[in-house]
């Protein structure tokens, strides 16, 4: 009875890691993106910024999908007090975690359109300008997102609106930036 038993683990285990397998795609993509402030007394703008990475979609129908994005934040700041018009721009790591649905098609189709949402953590490794100091922002950066995805063949493309849960910086005496809105329009492949 314990061979059976044993024998039967092993057998669902096979078939459950090769449908796992069968269900996996591997997304790279770039894109472009634009970020918006929220903070009080500013008048700010935002720019074109880029990410670039990849994610991995597990499953047909319903999926998961985690990924890794190279991401670029810019937005335009005007005259605040004694600082001068100044364009605030700031980099890092962005990991989405996603869920979703395939409305139309699913991960086989030829083509399919996904309603998805999700929550990211955003690792700023750097800045690039005057009003920001590397050792005020604040990081990591957490931000919860909803989307649509539109599969074509092999190609994807994703638009992504994300609302941050924590401000920009941590010190808040001086000039409040607030939190970000982001808009995330990526495109690539998926294998």
């Amino acid at each position: 009875m314990k061979k059976y038993l044993l024998s039967l683990c092993l057998l669902v285990f096979c078939v459950a890691n090769l449908e796992l397998s069968a269900q996996t795609q591997v997304k790279p993509g770039i894109g472009i993106n634009t970020t918006n402030i929220t903070g009080d007394g500013l008048d700010a703008s935002g720019q074109v910024g880029w990410q670039v990475g990849a994610s991995f979609a597990f499953g047909q129908k319903f999926y998961f999908e985690p990924g890794v994005f190279y991401q670029t934040n810019s937005f335009e700041v005007q005259q605040v007090g004694n600082l001068p018009a100044t364009d605030a721009t700031y980099s890092g790591f962005r990991i989405p975690v996603a869920v979703g649905l395939s409305v139309l098609g699913n991960a086989d189709s030829f083509a399919a359109l996904r309603v998805f949402g999700g929550a990211s953590s955003y690792i700023v490794t750097g800045t690039n300008s005057d009003l920001l100091d590397d050792d005020l922002i604040e990081s990591p950066q957490w931000g919860v997102f909803g989307g649509l995805g539109l599969d074509i063949s092999i190609f994807y493309l994703d638009f992504t609106y994300q609302w941050a849960l924590n401000n920009i910086q941590s010190d808040v005496d001086q000039i409040d930036l607030g939190k970000t809105r982001g808009v995330f329009w990526t495109a690539g492949l998926r294998f």
